[in-house]
């Protein structure tokens, strides 16, 4: 039986590996490369242990157009990209095609989107999937057949995330997680969420009501007056985070089955330096 499919969100896992992993890390060209060492060798970490049919590393827009049409302050905090970590991003293609994995990226659509995209096709078909990521939006496309891989300091390797998971972590379902976002917000993405409306308050609310709208119809009832305020004074606001934070499904084509190839690989990470790396791959691959 083929393996699950493993998305992967090269803008995490180099963002990751570039403020995680010294910077004395270089390559060929004497320039730094621990953006691609770490973001490479934590994907391997998931293929040894999950054996994917297929591994898609997936890019994208810093922020997506539909996001920044609708909310102007989507991402706009975030700083420039270092120097050091534009020219590993600008090598990370080819290096990650040399181990043959699929690279699919898009100008209009986050890595996130292209994630769920790929995830719910490979769902739909049958298939299981696993997304390798630290962005908490892609616990919305958590189900029995797709699980997160969550990235965490000190630990390893990722933490695997089911349903229950999901649920125990948040207080919410994984298909709350849209209207989780909107009421508590998500300070990494700019959204602001509810005023006076935490992280409990949210799920309470998602509990009792099951879904933003509903809780928003039931505002006046809420006995609490800043629950009450923010859900009426905000409530077009309120609809507008969900609609951000809800995932985009676009059409694309499947994954064909593609093992890890070492020995290109190994030639790859050579070329830029990577003597460590390459060694890896040869005995593993």
């Amino acid at each position: 039986m083929a393996g699950p499919l493993l998305c992967a969100d090269a803008p995490h896992l180099l963002y990751r590996a570039f403020f995680g992993l010294p910077d004395s890390i270089k390559g060929a060209d004497d320039r730094p490369v621990n953006a691609l060492l770490g973001s490479v060798n934590q994907t391997l970490w998931c293929v040894e242990r999950f054996k994917p049919r297929a591994v898609v590393m997936c890019f994208g827009a810093e922020a997506a157009i539909y996001r920044t049409d609708a909310y102007p302050a989507y991402h706009a905090h975030r700083p420039e990209m270092p120097g050091d970590l534009a020219h590993q991003w600008a090598l990370a293609p080819d290096l990650y095609r040399a181990l043959g994995w699929a690279v699919v990226d898009s100008a209009e659509l986050e890595a996130d989107d292209l994630m769920g995209t790929l995830v719910a096709d490979e769902e739909d078909r049958g298939g299981e999937a696993l997304i390798l990521s630290g962005d908490r939006d892609m616990f919305q496309c958590v189900t029995q057949s797709v699980h997160v891989l969550l990235q965490q300091r000190g630990r390893e390797g990722p933490e695997e995330l089911d349903p229950a998971a999901v649920q125990a972590r948040y207080g919410v379902t994984p298909a709350q997680v849209p209207d989780f976002i909107a009421l508590r917000g998500d300070p990494s993405d700019g959204l602001p969420g509810a005023k006076g409306i935490g992280e409990k308050t949210a799920a309470d609310l998602l509990r009792r009501h099951g879904d933003l709208e509903t809780a928003l119809d039931a505002a006046v009832r809420e006995r609490t007056p800043t629950v009450r305020r923010a859900l009426h004074e905000q409530a077009d606001e309120l609809r507008m985070f969900k609609d951000i934070a809800t995932l985009r499904r676009i059409s694309t084509a499947r994954p064909v089955d593609a093992p890890t190839d070492g020995a290109s690989g190994a030639e790859a990470a050579e070329r830029l330096g990577m003597r460590r790396l390459a060694e890896r791959l040869r005995s593993s691959f």
